[in-house]
């Protein structure tokens, strides 16, 4: 019965209303007579409060509500944001400092909140914010990601946060003590902003005794509960609603002290209330992502079998613990620490560190690109190294389809793949067998070319069980009641076209509800990859309970045996009737007997263990000596993400994934001076990617279907971030490794291109 998608390239619903300017944007649904919120910030990095006076900005015109921590404290509202910790080496937990709303006694970042501020107009609030006194005793800035300097937090006096460790490192360093060849490498991953083209949003309303909150935000519930905890509200007083989003990447799914404060400030004054972060405010107060110093080393045996791989690691967690802070680059980066290569003998050990620096947590790929880049960096440079050519060394070193389900070093189960098929299809849509002809061309022209490799696996990451409802409308459309959160992929268009194919029901007769915590009370909202996977295997649940549920109504109408009724996917049969309903006719019928308990449906799925996407990026560029700019000319991805739904929507999430894992390897780079103030804090100093910095995509499927779930999928949607980083990186360095530069990380920009040559230049010289 089961049809898992037709496959077929169907442009996305939503798209429509997109293009024309129908989006449900949060700035487009706030209630125009809302007031407006704004937030004074800290414009130091590290300092002891000692004023902080609001009396003068209550004064002026049209200003609501001045609030400081002193003004939480007395509203009784007394939690701080939540965050997980790690487990130390010795057992003890990670360092778990109070992260307020508002900061209490210290500022610890350039852009931390102190004073929210509500007013009639944006301009009265701003008015405000500029005779809000504040006098600070200056500290020094930690920036260095290492242990050491002041403390910003009396819990973690070194400013570690934590020391974490996943392997057996005695029998790692025994597989280095063996080997016939060990490489080191010391790897930088830069630090970047997500900058969403929707900067985070919120508006809160009381309607009656009910507070409703709207926010551009991942999911629903993480929102919800953090009101009710924070606040002290009823849940069932509570309602939070997700409209459109423009784009969110992790960045979106964690906590942030503002949404809870524009809550309470509605709730205070009975009057809605909105703010919409600037976009140098977001660039100083979102979450960033990656900053990470490795140590690695690799150990291979006689034949180039990697028998040994070993990590150090420090993390910047910035400031404060966010949500996941601790997590990203320690579990989630060991779930693929050794990618699809077959090693046993590693370990990971990594040291998280606070700095005075906006909080890191997940973004597109979380912990899982951090992984791969790395050991994709290393597998190219050990290559190098060793002499042996890096498509052979990846071949030597894939698990093997035989090996299937394989148990990694980490404990993931993998589900089956086969690595080589993938990487011979890369190798022939790149063509890297004219790539020589390719690079003498480049020369004549005094250019230098570079190939570059990357052999991605990921796992789909999310909630392990979800709940869908399906419920016939009167006017003979479906809904579908769904717990993820689209914030761009397209699930609109994914989840009535599964459901449509799953049964016959026309797709534009289906209506996808998603972010209404009133409507869909439970879930895990949108992240890791996996809600297409997690949703559509909820949908099957609850299609077949709802089947089911027809089945013994429909029996009776055609005068048969239940158990002779059978679905098709399409239409209900029974031999010896000449009835052949549908879906839609059937729940037609039963309402118009009456039979409102056959209207909805609701069943739970669960999925077993994670699937692992994978695939080979190969990027090739062009760079310029004299100027040191690299251009992109050519960027072929193969990827096996088990059964397509719609190749059309993975293929643009492939390559808006890649213009993201290329921005950072080229051209995206946060910058702090030694005090912590953020200078590239505008689109005048930070450079994102743009149309000509990205070449037209090669994309094809070469799918082995998964057996982690009843459909076969795989996930895809942060796959070309997690390829593309390395792909891009290692073909700039092929293409500097001709003229000596041995050492190179990212960002790849023209300045630190060309003074990288010229360092060599004149070293030779």
């Amino acid at each position: 019965m089961k049809k898992f998608g037709k496959s077929q390239p169907i442009p996305r619903n939503e798209d429509i209303r997109f293009l024309t300017g129908k989006g449900t944007f949060v700035d487009n649904i706030s209630p125009g007579n809302a007031l407006h919120a704004h937030f004074f910030r800290s414009p130091v990095a590290h300092a002891n409060i000692k004023l902080l006076s609001l009396s003068d900005a209550r004064q002026v015109e049209g200003v609501h509500l001045v609030l400081g921590a002193d003004d939480l404290l007395t509203a009784g509202i007394i939690e701080g944001l939540p965050f997980e910790v790690m487990v130390n080496r010795d057992g003890s937990n990670g360092a778990a400092p109070r992260r307020p709303l508002l900061a209490e006694g210290k500022v610890r970042f350039v852009g931390e909140p102190l004073v929210l501020i509500v007013a009639d107009t944006s301009q009265q609030a701003l008015n405000a914010a500029e005779l809000i006194g504040f006098e600070f005793d200056a500290l020094p800035a930690h920036i260095k990601l290492s242990s050491g300097g002041e403390p910003l937090h009396s819990e973690a006096p070194t400013n570690r946060a934590f020391d974490w460790s996943n392997g057996n490192e005695t029998s790692c360093n025994a597989a280095f003590d063996r080997a016939a060849h060990v490489v080191h490498k010391t790897v930088r991953n830069n630090r970047i902003i997500v900058n969403t083209i929707e900067p985070r949003a919120c508006f809160a309303e009381m309607v009656g005794d009910r507070l409703h909150v709207a926010a551009n935000s991942q999911g629903v519930w993480d929102i919800k509960n953090n009101i009710v905890r924070t606040l002290g509200l009823a849940p069932e007083n509570v309602q939070v609603t997700t409209p459109d989003v423009g784009g969110s990447f992790g960045m979106k799914a964690m906590s942030y002290p503002e949404p809870l404060l524009v809550a309470h400030a509605a709730n205070v004054l009975n009057r809605s209330v909105r703010w919409i972060s600037e976009r140098i405010e977001a660039m100083l107060s979102d979450n960033g992502a990656r900053d990470l110093d490795h140590d690695v080393a690799m150990a291979f045996d006689e034949e180039y079998k990697l028998t040994g791989y070993r990590v150090d690691t420090r993390c910047n967690l910035g400031a404060y613990n966010s949500d996941l802070g601790q997590c990203i680059q320690t579990t989630y980066f060991a779930m693929v620490l050794a990618g699809a290569l077959n090693v046993q003998d590693t370990f990971l050990k990594v040291e998280g560190i606070f700095t005075n620096t906006a909080q890191t947590d997940a973004y597109r790929g979380a912990g899982r690109a951090e992984a791969i880049y790395l050991l994709e960096r290393m597998m190219d440079y050990a290559a190098r190294e060793l002499g042996v050519d890096v498509w052979e060394l990846h071949r030597r070193n894939f698990i093997q389809p035989e090996q299937f389900p394989y148990l990694s070093s980490t404990g993931e189960f993998y589900d089956h793949a086969n690595y080589d098929r993938v990487l011979d299809r890369a190798e022939r849509e790149a063509d890297r067998a004219g790539f020589g002809a390719r690079k003498v061309e480049s020369r004549a022209r005094g250019q230098l070319r570079g190939m570059g490799l990357c052999y991605h696996i990921m796992n789909a990451v999310g909630s392990s069980s979800a709940c869908t409802r399906l419920t016939f409308n009167d006017d003979g459309t479906v809904s579908i009641y769904v717990p993820s959160q689209s914030t761009g992929q397209g699930h609109e268009s994914v989840y009535a076209t599964f459901l449509s194919d799953q049964t016959g029901i026309p797709k534009d007769k289906i209506l996808v509800i998603q972010g209404d915590s009133d409507q869909i009370e439970t879930g895990g909202g949108t992240g890791g990859s996996s809600s297409v996977t997690i949703v559509s295997n909820a949908t099957l649940a609850t299609v077949s309970k709802m089947v089911a549920a027809f089945t013994p109504y429909l029996a009776t109408q055609m005068q048969v045996e239940a158990k002779q009724v059978v679905f098709d996917g399409e239409t209900f049969r029974a031999p010896g009737s000449n009835l052949t309903p549908t879906l839609l006719e059937v729940a037609g019928m039963a309402r118009a007997a009456g039979r409102s308990d056959l209207q909805v449906h609701e069943a739970i799925g669960k999925i077993d263990s994670w699937s692992f996407p994978n695939g080979a990026h190969v990027a090739e560029v062009e760079v310029d000596p004299e100027t040191g700019k690299v251009t992109l000319e050519r960027y072929t991805v193969v990827d096996d993400f088990g059964n397509l739904i719609n190749p059309l929507l993975v293929e643009g999430q492939v390559h808006g994934g890649c213009a993201q894992g290329i921005g950072q390897a080229l051209l995206e780079h946060v910058v702090f001076d030694d005090e912590g103030q953020l200078l590239t804090a505008s689109f005048m100093d930070y450079a994102m990617p743009r149309a000509d910095d990205i070449p037209m995509f090669t994309f094809r499927s070469e799918p082995v279907p998964s057996t982690a779930n009843v459909m076969g999928m795989k996930g895809c949607g942060e796959a070309g971030t997690v390829g593309a980083v390395a792909a891009t990186a290692n073909a700039v360095a092929d293409a500097l490794w001709d003229r000596g530069v041995r050492l190179s990380d990212i960002p790849f920009t023209p300045q630190r291109v060309w003074a990288m040559l010229n360092e060599v230049k004149i070293k030779v010289e």
